[in-house]
This record gives structure tokens, C-alpha cells and sequence, in this order.
């Protein structure tokens, strides 16, 4: 009776294992020939794409399921490379800082990860925050919350006053003098700290803030904050543990430092200049533009009380620059890696970075490859995601209409599956 019962429990799992999934999709996007493709089957294995077939392909195992995106554009799952997963703006933000428990944070989170899957993104670069960042990107991989595959920077670094300098705007007697564990860099040795620290802490890349930032407690959003010195320290010791450098930069100068430094990415980049356009192609660092973002703070610093007032002059000017400025960058030749700032403005509405982009000039296919096949590369996942091919991860997405021709379709995700399970439809 036991043998008949070990058979029988076997039969059920391969049974299970062997179910497959078909999606018969009215259209493709094949993001590494830049074409879109009509009438293709994709079949799922596991978590993994099996094949991609021409036609509508039927199967003849009853136990496979079969997905009609017929009418839809099916494209591999978008990937957003500057998010704040842990929390959004709104007017109370700053005091939250001070009212929010860590445990609020993760609630909140866990609401934040959900919406950015169910946009579209199966996966995203957090680009700072409490620490909570990187407990949720466990929670996610381990599958007891629903949200996108997480690459965290944990906490962003900063100079003492800079941007990301968790006491800034905070009562002097609550200032005290952070240092490398709380991600606040003075000094060579500093910075080598601070990255091991965030090593220590489970970190998968490091952020540092080049720049003064638009919604810091702070006067300047543009003055460079380290010297050249301590960002290459920054991106050597990061090197050492695998890590990429991400660097949050509005003015020009600090941009340049930056890029000498070693960084890989610029974020925002609003005052860049000609000559750091091109130094930025020389050393092979790519910009992440986050347009909406700077549309979003330029409309709400006119609302009274929404921002403190030493922010509002800030988000006034940098805020309206940022399109413009990409612009310039993507004629220029400018490698550019999809990423919104989302938290910045409300979780959800990151499709609208694609409007905007291609409003400044990029090409349809262009913008979405940057959401796909550059920002794999940049994650070093180019054999994972970002294409819809035999082998790779089953992160999949559909949309309503040809982006191609409607490019805000890419505001309304119909359809998400992320390693083969279906979240959305």
C-alpha cells in the first residue's frame, strides 16, 4: 500500500512539473532586432520561456494551460532602474521620518512593491532608502509578498549635509555626527567603510549623491559633494564585492567628478554639459533620466505647503530642465538606461517616463529597449531578462495597443507574468 502510495504521489508532481503554459500573442516585441512580430506562441517551462513559435500554437497535453493575448502587444517584463520602493511622496513625507516606524515602512512597501508589478515592472534598482529595501527584496524572493525582482542600494551615500544625509532639516539636537554606517562619507577611508557597510547590510550596488538634491532639507541642488578621491574609493572598494555605482547628480561639475570617479550610471543629469555628454560616452556610463520626476515636483512645488520652502525654488528650476536636457543627450549619443524615481511621484505611473522620452525624441522602440535589453545588460542579466527568447526567465508583459504606434498604452499594463506566474490578466 505504501509503494502504491509513493507511485501515486509521484505520478501527481510530474504530472504538476510538466504542465506548461502557451500564450498565443497577437503581437510580439522582439527588443533585440527592434521589430514587432505577429502571430507567435510563446511557451513556458517552469519559471523559463521553452520556445517561441510561429502561429498559434495548440497543445496536446490537456494539463497546459493556454493564454489568449491576441489582442494585445506582448513584450518582455520592463525594468526600472531609480525606484523608492519604500515609500511616496506626499505632503507629510518629511514628518514621517520622524513618526513612521521601520515596520510602518515595510507595510507600506509591501502595498508600493505590489502596484510597480502590476505596472508592469517584474523588475527594479532601489535607489535608496531605510534598510526596510532590502528585507522586502528577501520577502519578494522568497515569495511571501507579491512585488519585482529587486536590485537595492540599501543606503544611499552622502556627504555630511549633502543630499541623502539622513539628519538633514532635523533640530540640532537630533543631528549627532553620522558616519559611514549610516551612509555618510568623509574621507577616503570613510568611503571604503561606508561601502562595506552596505555590503555588510545586504546591498546588491551602491548610490552615492554626487550632487545636492531638489527635495533634500538643504540649500543647493547642484553643488558637487565629493571630491574625485572619494568617489573613486567609493567605486574600487565597490568593485571588490561586485558592485556598480549609481550617482544621483544634478549639476555639471559633479557629474564630471562622477564619471572620473567611476560611476555607471548618472541619475537626472539636468545641468549636463556638451563636455560631460561626452566624457560620459568615453568612460562608457549611461544616463537614467527620471523626466517624470522632475515634471511631477516642478507641478506640486506650486501648490502651497506641499513641499518645505527652501525645496520649492529648487523644484521650481531643476524640475522643468530634465527633458530638455535628455534630449540633448540621447542626439548626442548618450547611452541611456531606462529609470523614473518613482516614489518621487506616486508608485504606478513609471509608463509615463516612455511618453515623455519619446516626446524628447527617442524612438518607440528605442525607449522600450531601454526599459528591456540595456538596463539587463547594466544589471548583468543580459542571459536572463529583457528579451523574450528560449531560456530566459518568463517575465512577461501585454499592453492593449501597438506602442509603436500609441506609446502611452504603455501607461496601462494588462498583463504581467513574472518567472512564469501569472499576476495579472
Amino acid at each position: 500500500m505504501k509503494t502504491l502510495l509513493r507511485i501515486f504521489v509521484l505520478l501527481c508532481s510530474i504530472s504538476l512539473t510538466a504542465q506548461d503554459t502557451y500564450l498565443h500573442c497577437g503581437k510580439l516585441v522582439d527588443t533585440k532586432s527592434g521589430k514587432i512580430l505577429k502571430k507567435k506562441t510563446i511557451i513556458i517551462s517552469g519559471n523559463k520561456i521553452k520556445s517561441v513559435e510561429s502561429g498559434f500554437i495548440e497543445s496536446s497535453n490537456n494539463e497546459d494551460l493556454i493564454i489568449d493575448l491576441k489582442s494585445k502587444t506582448v513584450m518582455p517584463g520592463l525594468i526600472d532602474m531609480h525606484v523608492h520602493i519604500e515609500g511616496e511622496t506626499n505632503p507629510k513625507s518629511y514628518l514621517e521620518d520622524y513618526t513612521l516606524n521601520d515596520a510602518d515602512v515595510a507595510y507600506n512597501s509591501v502595498n508600493y512593491a505590489n502596484i510597480t508589478l502590476m505596472s508592469g515592472f517584474t523588475t527594479v534598482r532601489d535607489l535608496g532608502g531605510s534598510g526596510v529595501n532590502v528585507s522586502l527584496r528577501n520577502a519578494i524572493n522568497a515569495g511571501k509578498i507579491t512585488g519585482p525582482r529587486i536590485f537595492t542600494a540599501e543606503k544611499a551615500l552622502a556627504t555630511t549635509g549633502g543630499h541623502a544625509d539622513p539628519t538633514n532639516g532635523a533640530k540640532r539636537s537630533l543631528i549627532g555626527n553620522p558616519g559611514p554606517k549610516e551612509g555618510v562619507v568623509n574621507g577616503i577611508e570613510d568611503a571604503k567603510k561606508a561601502v562595506r557597510q552596505r555590503y555588510k547590510n545586504g546591498a546588491d550596488l551602491i548610490k552615492i549623491t554626487a550632487t545636492g538634491g531638489v527635495l533634500s532639507v538643504a540649500k543647493s541642488s547642484q553643488n558637487p559633494q565629493f571630491t574625485v578621491e572619494e568617489i573613486k574609493a567609493i567605486c574600487d572598494t565597490a568593485a571588490d564585492y561586485g558592485f556598480h555605482v549609481a550617482a544621483h547628480a544634478h549639476g555639471d561639475e559633479g557629474m564630471q567628478r562622477a564619471i572620473l570617479g567611476g560611476v555607471k550610471t548618472i541619475e537626472h543629469g539636468t545641468l549636463m554639459s556638451e563636455e560631460t555628454m561626452e566624457l560620459m560616452k568615453k568612460h562608457d556610463v549611461y544616463l537614467v533620466p527620471t523626466i517624470t520626476a522632475g515634471k511631477f515636483v516642478s507641478d506640486k512645488a506650486k501648490i502651497d505647503g506641499y513641499y518645505p520652502e527652501i525645496i520649492v525654488p529648487k523644484a521650481l528650476n531643476i524640475g522643468p530642465k530634465i527633458q530638455e536636457m535628455f534630449g540633448r543627450a540621447y542626439k548626442a549619443g548618450v547611452g541611456i538606461a531606462f529609470g523614473t524615481d518613482a516614489a518621487v511621484f506616486y508608485h504606478g505611473d513609471n509608463g509615463k517616463e516612455f511618453g515623455y522620452m519619446v516626446e524628447a525624441g527617442m524612438p518607440e522602440m528605442e525607449a522600450l529597449q531601454s526599459a528591456t535589453l540595456t538596463n539587463a545588460m547594466l544589471l548583468k542579466m543580459e542571459n536572463e531578462i529583457g528579451q523574450i527568447k528560449p531560456g530566459f526567465l518568463a517575465d512577461i508583459i501585454a499592453v492593449d495597443e501597438d506602442p509603436i504606434k500609441n506609446i502611452s498604452t504603455m501607461e496601462n499594463v494588462t498583463f504581467v507574468m513574472k518567472e512564469g506566474v501569472v499576476y495579472k490578466k
